[in-house]
């Protein structure tokens, strides 16, 4: 029981927080996800397109809110906007289940988006504040981990309820997101100091934690635009790759939830392992690594004769992200200036809104002029290019913010930095 003990003294209990309940809220999210798809497009009355536009409705308000939900972040705190955040998911959700019309799923996805748009920069931002960094790629990962339990059982339930009623999985969606509401509001204390928050709100001249120019955040805005492939790749996984299943599988819904399944096993048994083991290598080259394994998934999902091979494509889809997510949060939290750190978070998660509000639409209009095959190698060439050029705004990110004194220690025991 040592061990145990070590492990819960390692992080502070507002991590342990977020782990139960992001377990809690993704099995339940990832029982809605391999049918979530077909459930619009039946609605819609099999009109691919419609499904997809009203889709993109949640990432396109995450577009336009997330700034915002960055800023009030730094200003107000991050325990406010999380609890907001939650509230506002756990009510969209539960209205889906009385949902009869487009418009009345295009504002319920709209309602839907605002919340995730409030919550991620808070919770990311809440993570740089209180673990050092030393340990932030380790907890961000610790993070991805719980994510996936819920993704390692949800989808195979979620295909079940499907078949029984769909409402079931939307009702148990908002319970779990209204848990999660009140275990932030009741057990995680505020964690942006007072003095911040106040500095913050001023905004006049003697304040600049108030105002943030883009122009000054150059690498940022880069490393946004480099990253929007992998978005991207994750946007079609989600509408198209499903209906590309479809046209050569009969079974395809099971098959697309038992690769889901798959992912979500991998990461639970291995993604704290990989991280710490990525963290022997520079920041630049492991998520250059996870670009070409996610290049390869393109190429796979799109060419797979077989099940064996589109399991294998989504092992390496496994690998590339357990790589690429907790190395890219890090890359982000250290080059953020403390008073931005709401901020950066909001502005680098939106190349996921970007890609989520054009991706489905664009996806289904090259699944129908292309196929299903060539574009996802499209995507895959996408990744390629995209890696060689998130690997040297990562590598000048994280230059820039190693201290002067230590750089030529570092040159000299890896010279790749």
């Amino acid at each position: 029981m040592v061990w145990l003990y070590n492990l819960i003294a390692r992080y502070d209990r507002a991590i342990w927080i977020r782990v139960i309940g992001t377990i809690l809220t993704t099995f339940a999210g990832f029982m809605l996800r391999p049918f979530l798809a077909f459930y619009l497009y039946d609605r819609m009355d099999g009109n691919l397109l419609l499904a997809a536009m009203v889709t993109s409705l949640q990432p396109l308000t995450s577009i336009i809110s997330g700034y915002f939900a960055g800023s009030l972040s730094d200003r107000y705190g991050r325990k406010p906007l999380m609890v907001a955040a939650l509230l506002i998911e756990s009510i969209s959700m539960m209205g889906y289940i009385w949902a009869d019309s487009i418009y009345t799923f295009a504002c319920l996805t709209i309602l839907n988006g605002i919340g995730a748009s409030l919550f991620w920069p808070a919770a990311s931002a809440q993570v740089t504040d209180i673990v050092p960094e030393e340990k932030r790629s380790e907890v961000f990962a610790l993070l991805h981990t719980a994510l996936n339990l819920g993704a390692a059982s949800g989808p195979l339930i979620g295909v079940a309820l499907y078949k029984i009623n769909p409402g079931i999985a939307f009702g148990i969606c908002s319970l779990a997101l209204f848990i999660y509401c009140l275990l932030i509001a009741w057990q995680i204390p505020e964690t942006l100091p007072q003095e911040k928050r106040i500095q913050a709100r001023k905004g006049d001249g003697e304040s600049s934690a108030g105002r943030m120019k883009l122009f000054e955040h150059k690498t940022l805005i880069w490393m946004t635009l480099a990253a929007i492939p992998v978005s991207f790749l994750y946007s079609q996984v989600e509408i198209i790759l499903p209906q590309h299943l479809r046209t050569k599988y009969d079974d395809f819904l099971t098959i697309f939830a038992t690769l889901m399944t798959i992912n979500g096993i991998l990461v639970v048994c291995c993604q704290i392992a990989i991280a710490k083991f990525a963290e022997r290598f520079p920041a630049h080259r492991v998520i250059l690594t996870a670009y070409l394994f996610l290049a390869c998934v393109g190429f796979g999902y799109g060419w797979a004769p077989g099940l064996l091979a589109l399991i294998l494509a989504e092992t390496l889809f496994t690998i590339g992200e357990m790589l690429y997510g907790p190395q890219i949060q890090k890359a982000i939290s250290v080059m953020a200036p403390e008073e931005f750190r709401g901020r950066y978070f909001a502005i680098f998660g939106a190349n996921w809104g970007i890609t989520g509000t054009i991706g489905p639409s664009v996806g289904a209009i090259a699944f129908r002029g292309i196929g299903g095959a060539y574009w996802f190698s499209v995507l895959g060439l996408l990744l390629l290019i995209g890696g060689l050029f998130q690997y040297r705004f990562v590598k000048k990110a994280m230059l820039r913010q190693a201290p002067p004194s230590t750089q030529p220690e570092q040159q000299a025991v890896s010279p790749s930095l």
